[in-house]
């Protein structure tokens, strides 16, 4: 009886290694001589009548390896922080129109990259055949096709190469291969100019296919004072403008569905047209001749610019990429991948038959405008003006929806600079005003250099190391930093494990030593536990 008036009286203490968890109902506190008395109950004690851990590796959780637990776990999640399963974000990317929305999928990849691979170069690669004749034109678009698609995937896979990083734009990825200065010197210039000098272009051939869609349309019943062709140019910069207005990235997704939808459209309407009319007569098909050598090696040059310029969207996959969500266990890569892999099985769909069939409908004939104006030039009489003015049409779709994927880079680091000064968002007053004032700067420099659209080898030449020999430089570095961060993760992880079996260890030998009676108490840093002083 005595001993069950003891356990009566003292309810909370248990002859166990591990202690009970400390019951609210009988709150005690330790006082100076190593007696418990009853503590004052608070006002969470009086509103509260039993009280349950919160998580599992709260200083309340009471066992004899509670503690060096929780430190394996804290110290584990830090490590995870550190290289890269928790990813850490800037805060600023939430400011910024191409990292402000990260909802996207595989479908939004698929978007983007088809409108951003299919357009108005593709129009071009029958004037490149001109001069390169069949062989070296078929092979040369096919190596071209293969090698930039290797290097989209190692794009792809450079996206988050460093555990714990984002790089969200082409020009962060080649600061962080080839340093800080030389990143820059290397990739702003050509991304920059690619991304301005595919806008200028599409205003210049938007207003020029504009017009000549009213041309079509309107045909003998056009007034004395039609639009001239500059102000054909501000009339697609308007719209543009209109567009543009668009916060980020992935709002323009139904823009790029239609950009790719139209890209495709028109591109199979042209070759199939061009094929089923009869050809021009004197028609040949042997490689362009100049007048010297020096000629004939830059028009050889020019047409391997137009081929580069043809896969001219690498600069926007790390763009595209970062408008996905990213965990561990579902990175980005695997939904930008899918997309792109479906996207270029189009692209290849369209760019092929437009050369091939092309070259085949007018030879070395074909005019320096491409396509476009050689359907205009040789069938404008035999083909109805509906299928015409409908195929134009299109292409003024597209060029309007692909201003818009192109432009945003350059709108993203306009905004950035604001945002970096500022500490703060760009209002909707600063965001138009800032796309505003690109499309209208595009449009200045398009009056000022009609001759742009006819710049495709140039343009090309500047998409030649974005495309494909930046990529297989960058990959070399990561490696290496792969390699290091998993030798790191492996010592980490070794050392968890020895760490957690030295503390089991620890608690079995406590346990086995001898069962000692323990007076379970709370600490506001962590459990304790006090031999109970025999009486």
């Amino acid at each position: 009886m005595s001993n069950i008036n003891t356990m009566e009286e003292r309810p909370e203490t248990e002859l166990i290694s591990i202690p009970a968890t400390p019951r609210a109902s009988t709150p005690e506190v330790l006082t100076p001589s190593g007696q418990r008395s009853p503590r004052p109950a608070s006002k969470e004690a009086k509103s509260s009548t039993a009280w349950t851990p919160t998580s599992f590796i709260s200083p309340r959780f009471l066992s004899p390896i509670g503690t060096p637990m929780k430190r394996v776990l804290v110290n584990m999640k830090g490590y995870l922080e550190e290289v890269g399963h928790l990813t850490k974000l800037n805060p600023q990317d939430a400011w910024l129109p191409i990292t402000e929305s990260r909802n996207g999928n595989a479908h939004y990849a698929a978007f983007h990259n088809l409108n951003a691979g299919v357009g108005f170069q593709a129009l071009l690669l029958p004037v490149a055949f001109a001069f390169l004749g069949w062989s070296w034109g078929i092979l040369s678009l096919t190596i071209a096709y293969c090698w930039q698609l290797y290097t989209l995937w190692i794009l792809v896979q450079l996206h988050e190469a460093v555990p714990g990083k984002r790089y969200n734009r082409y020009v962060e990825l080649a600061q962080a291969a080839f340093g800080e200065r030389l990143g820059v010197w290397l990739a702003l210039f050509p991304t920059v100019y690619l991304s301005a000098g595919t806008a200028t272009t599409l205003i210049l051939l938007g207003g020029e296919t504009m017009k000549m869609f009213f041309q079509i349309v309107c045909g003998p019943l056009c007034s004395s004072n039609p639009l001239t062709t500059v102000e054909w140019y501000l009339v697609f910069t308007s719209l543009c403008i209109v567009l543009s207005q668009l916060p980020n990235l992935n709002s323009i997704a139904g823009l790029s569905l239609i950009g790719a939808i139209t890209a495709v459209t028109y591109s199979t309407m042209v070759w199939v047209l061009s094929v089923s009319q009869p050809r021009p007569p004197n028609i040949s098909y042997e490689p362009l001749s100049s007048a010297s050598p020096a000629a004939t090696v830059f028009s050889v040059m020019n047409a391997l610019g137009i081929i580069a310029f043809a896969f001219r969207g690498h600069n926007l996959a790390m763009e595209i990429q970062a408008t996905m969500p990213s965990t561990f266990k579902h990175p980005a890569h695997v939904p930008m991948w899918r997309g792109a892999k479906v996207a270029y099985l189009f692209i290849a769909m369209c760019l092929f038959p437009v050369a091939i069939g092309g070259f085949w409908a007018y030879g070395n004939l074909m005019p320096s405008g491409g396509m476009l104006r050689a359907l205009f030039q040789f069938h404008s009489h035999d083909i109805s003006r509906g299928l015409l003015a409908v195929t134009f049409l299109l292409v003024v779709f597209n060029c309007l929806s692909s201003f818009q994927i192109y432009s945003m880079p350059v709108f993203d680091s306009f905004e950035a600079s604001y945002t970096s000064r500022t500490n703060r968002p760009c209002s909707i007053w600063v965001r138009s005003g800032f796309r505003v004032f690109y499309g209208f700067v595009s449009f200045f420099i398009g009056v000022a250099l009609p001759f742009l659209s006819s710049l495709a080898g140039l343009l090309g030449g500047l998409t030649l190391p974005v495309t494909f020999a930046y990529p297989c430089f960058m990959q070399h570095p990561f490696h290496m930093i792969a390699a290091f961060h998993h030798g790191t993760a492996l010592r980490a992880g070794f050392s968890s494990v020895i760490i957690r079996k030295d503390n089991l260890n620890e608690a079995s030998h406590q346990k086995l030593v001898a069962p000692k009676q323990v007076f379970p108490f709370e600490d506001d840093i962590s459990c304790r536990h006090m031999d109970m002083v025999s009486i």
